[in-house]
């Protein structure tokens, strides 16, 4: 499966987000050590900041390790909110750029790392929950993750919070479709997270917030998430861990 990672706190280099730290978001794709199914992560890549309050991202169909282009443009690009993801792609779907997330809609940003089991038989039912797709354009990309995400728009657009958003997501996916549903969001300003069937991890210190499929390091700091909760984060919230 995928692997994710978000930020929160003072601003900081993207290359210092996706490269640094011995088991760094770009080791974690030719190198996963948690991962579910694959050995690796190389079907694309995407990184999603915000630039005055708006949602900027950077998406390739290629593996990280072999965009040194990127790898200079990350040390010049400064953020305090930021969402990352390594691909493997689920076989039948394609290697794309589309594919490669986050996706974003309004001031979201939105990652799955999993997948839909017999998606197929799951895909009609989905997309009548997801409703109109019309403001929504990366729910239109050929993955499983694209409806999951349009749910979610749909949720955070009536009202509800980032993370009361995801957990609706997973309670209806999952109550007819079995599969992996490690979610992970941002507005902006706070992050939120599941684990349904994958690993997750949180850092929390002084003044940032970091969320990652696996410990980007070895320092004692990151706490296991269990399996099958929500996860908040803010900086005067804090961290907030509550079961699914």
């Amino acid at each position: 499966m995928c692997r994710h990672l978000g930020y929160l706190g003072p601003e900081r280099t993207l290359h210092s987000l996706v490269y640094e730290g011995e088991h760094s978001l770009e080791t974690q794709s030719y190198a996963p050590r948690m991962t579910q199914g694959c050995i690796l992560n190389a079907d694309g890549y995407g990184v999603g900041w915000y630039r005055d309050g708006a949602p900027v991202r950077f998406r390739r169909a290629q593996p990280i390790w072999t965009d040194q282009s990127f790898r200079e443009v990350a040390g010049a690009v400064r953020a305090s909110c930021a969402v990352a993801a390594v691909r493997s792609a689920t076989a039948g779907f394609p290697v794309d750029e589309s594919c490669a997330q986050p996706f974003r809609a309004g001031s979201w940003l939105f990652s799955h790392n999993g997948r839909i089991d017999d998606y197929g038989g799951a895909e009609g039912r989905l997309r009548d929950l997801a409703g109109d797709l019309a403001g929504v354009p990366d729910a239109r990309a050929p993955v499983d993750s694209a409806p999951l995400f349009a749910l979610a728009v749909r949720h955070w657009r009536g009202g509800a919070s980032l993370g009361d958003g995801l957990a609706s997501v997973v309670g209806e996916i999952t109550a007819f479709a079995p599969g992996r549903y490690n979610l992970l969001a941002s507005d902006g300003t706070s992050l939120a997270a599941t684990t349904w069937g994958d690993s997750l991890f949180v850092r929390e210190d002084a003044d940032q917030i970091r969320i990652a499929s696996e410990p980007l390091d070895g320092d004692a700091g990151w706490k296991a998430v269990p399996d099958r909760s929500l996860v908040t984060a803010g900086l005067d919230a804090g961290v907030s861990i509550t079961p699914l």
